[in-house]
């Protein structure tokens, strides 16, 4: 295993020393220097990820050094060394972007070892992170997955985290959510990205028509088959195939690709030879699956080989705060196609925005944009030009209605807890506030669960 480039950096000595060779032996590749100055010289050419740092230098000290190296690689993560009972200085490192301090002497060798190691991965992960960040912004300039709500960094963790791997991904959601999108990033993100992504929807085709396309047939298999066709599966060797709506499978049809993912291994129509597999299952569904199998309507078997991970997409009116940063996003893809100069929506639009309650989701909204831009005189998108959508509220009754911000509050929150079954983690996640917060907020407007 590749040892890990660390940079120390201390005035004194004996420290270097004893911290060099133990950390040399330990896994480490250490580069140490006795001032700020040299180390943030030398730096470029070492580009360690991790590095420990004395606070008090003369000349440039720990604090100068950390921001310095900060701004040459955003990513590193550095260990500040604080003589004991300066932890107030080590407070305001952290703030700068310290990952974590020890007190000098370091007496305990193997705690640093830790902490070290810690920090390398600490350093793994952002870049990791970022890496995958830019290359899905890279391939979906125009439709990346956007949001800073709880519910949607959770399902870009989650395609950060399962995309690398070949696990079979199961996404659900309502219409419009973005299911393909996710489905597309998980790809892109995976060791088979290089290799095409084929789509098919399942609930586009009628049974015989969807088993011709999933598995191809042989020239002479059946009327009309003038002519060898590959199915998608074959499409998809060496990459993913992607299977929308798979609530919408026929039974029939459900027991053959069971059999495909047991065996991977496809027949063509009409066919005797076998053909081996190397893809990668990602499937996706509007539909309750699990109560699809209750019913007998969808197979248990199929069910639990599709849904080894799990990725739920959040309908649009429970990430209300990324409404207006989707529009914004719309906004700016649709004035350069049509060539207009829109700064955005105004503020009585923006509140149109928020409050509707978007059954169409995501592309209902994108629909919505295209169609203000088009219809836009000005800089910016008034309630007028938002005409299509299905219900507009009535800002004066509603201003009319709430007497306070108070009010407003306690109705939000009662809504929200309603929704989640009275479930206070679920609704704190979607409020983005800590649990014990709700509690106060409940106790305090006396919002109590119907009987």
């Amino acid at each position: 295993m590749a040892k890990v480039k660390l940079l120390i950096v201390d005035d004194e000595l004996s420290q270097r020393e004893l911290l060099s060779g133990y950390l040399s032996k330990n896994g480490f590749d250490v580069k140490d220097f006795n001032s700020g100055e040299l180390a943030l010289k030398m730096y470029p050419s070492f580009f360690s990820p991790v590095a420990l740092i004395d606070m008090k230098m003369p000349g440039m000290d720990g604090l100068e050094l950390l921001r310095k190296l900060k701004e040459i690689n955003p990513y590193i993560q550095v260990i500040m060394l604080t003589a004991f009972g300066s932890v107030e200085t080590a407070v305001s490192a952290m703030r700068d972007g310290a990952f974590d301090y020890l007190t000098k002497p370091i007496e305990e060798l193997d705690e640093l070892k830790i902490k070290l190691s810690k920090a390398a991965k600490q350093n793994r992960l952002v870049v990791d992170h970022q890496v995958l960040t830019e290359r899905m912004a890279e391939i979906f300039p125009e439709t990346e997955i956007i949001g800073t709500s709880q519910a949607i960094k959770k399902v870009n963790e989650m395609i950060s985290r399962v995309g690398p791997s070949d696990a079979t991904v199961l996404i659900t959601g309502p219409s419009g959510t973005g299911k393909e999108l996710v489905a597309r990033a998980i790809h892109a993100v995976s060791s088979r990205g290089s290799e095409r992504l084929v789509a098919i929807n399942c609930a586009a085709f009628p049974e015989n028509l969807l088993e011709s396309e999933l598995f191809g047939y042989e020239k002479g298999a059946f009327t009309g088959a003038d002519k060898l066709k590959l199915g998608r599966f074959e499409l998809a060797q060496g990459g993913s195939l992607f299977l929308d709506e798979i609530g919408e499978m026929p039974l029939s049809m459900q027991v053959k690709l069971l059999r495909v993912l047991e065996e991977h291994k496809v027949e063509r129509l009409g066919g005797v030879n076998e053909i081996e597999l190397d893809i990668r299952l990602i499937a996706a569904t509007n539909r309750n699956l699990d109560q699809l199998v209750e019913e007998k309507k969808f197979r248990e078997d199929l069910f639990y080989r599709l849904n080894v991970v799990r990725i739920d997409i959040p309908p649009l009116k429970e990430r209300s705060g990324d409404i207006l940063l989707l529009a914004e996003k719309f906004i700016d893809k649709f004035k350069k196609k049509i060539g207009k100069n829109i700064k955005g929506v105004d503020k009585n639009a923006a509140k149109v925005l928020t409050e509707y309650h978007w059954p169409g989701n995501v592309r209902e909204l994108e629909n919505v944009i295209e169609r203000a831009v088009v219809l836009s005189y000005g800089e910016y998108i008034t309630i007028e030009e938002l005409s299509g959508l299905k219900s507009i509220p009535d800002q004066k009754s509603d201003i009319d209605k709430i007497t306070s911000l108070a009010s407003l509050e306690k109705r939000y929150i009662e809504d929200t807890l309603k929704k989640q079954n009275w479930s206070i983690s679920k609704t704190a996640d979607i409020l983005e506030i800590h649990r014990n917060t709700l509690r106060m907020k409940i106790k305090e407007y006396k919002i109590q669960k119907p009987q």
